[in-house]
């Protein structure tokens, strides 16, 4: 089944483009990794997937609901994790969790408050004002709140920046245990390294569109 699914999508700002004509798709249980220059479009093409930008050209679907027609109903269904934690640095770590839930029409209980944070191992800094938080704590508690959203479809920029090394595993597990029960990762990253451990397809997107690449057969030279 396909999670996400891109048709012909373009974007341009005034007289310039970022790109155009990309289609593409995305199944349940898979994570697709793009790779990209700086510049070549990543993370518009992901905020055009986060409904937070439309395209000028083409359209997509997140799990059979049109981008732009279905915005909310799509809204409900992913995850995203961008370069901003998008947290309340005057609330602590259990309170921008439940705000960031209630939003969503959730209310978890403490037990599940506990395992998520313990789960990113900033458990103990559970009641600590966020404004206190490294900028690893800040991504872990921001990979907190996806894993607490339980989203179909979840949409990663540079989802490494600010995690150390037991970060990058925990990120990588949580990966891997979600495309398992068949959530859809989109990621775009410049770490060939770290995202190896989870891509199941990789992708380059530069000006001539959106090229797949084999995992297999896949060198240095050809991400440049």
């Amino acid at each position: 089944m396909s999670a996400i699914r891109g048709f012909q999508i373009g974007k341009s700002y005034g007289h310039y483009r970022v790109f155009s004509d990309l289609s593409f798709e995305v199944s349940a249980g898979e994570c697709l990794v793009l790779f990209g220059a700086n510049g070549a479009g990543k993370t518009t093409l992901l905020r055009i997937l986060a409904t937070l930008s439309r395209p000028s050209e083409g359209r997509f679907e997140i799990v059979g609901r049109d981008g732009v027609r279905e915005r909310d109903a799509v809204r409900a269904t992913i995850a995203v994790l961008a370069h901003s934690s998008h947290l309340y640095d005057e609330l602590d770590a259990i309170e921008n969790l439940r705000f960031a839930m209630a939003l969503r029409g959730g209310s978890p209980s403490d037990r599940e408050l506990k395992l998520v944070l313990d789960r990113v191992a900033i458990g103990a800094f559970a009641m600590m004002k966020v404004r206190y938080y490294s900028a690893g704590m800040k991504k872990r508690l921001a990979i907190a709140k996806a894993m607490l959203s339980q989203p179909r479809v979840l949409l990663l920029d540079e989802p490494y920046t600010s995690l150390d090394d037991a970060g990058v595993d925990m990120m990588n597990r949580y990966i891997r245990d979600s495309t398992a029960t068949g959530m859809a990762v989109l990621m775009t990253t410049h770490d060939r390294a770290k995202s190896a451990a989870v891509a199941h397809r990789i992708g380059v997107l530069d000006q001539h569109g959106l090229r797949e690449l084999s995992l297999d057969t896949l060198k240095a030279d050809e991400l440049r």
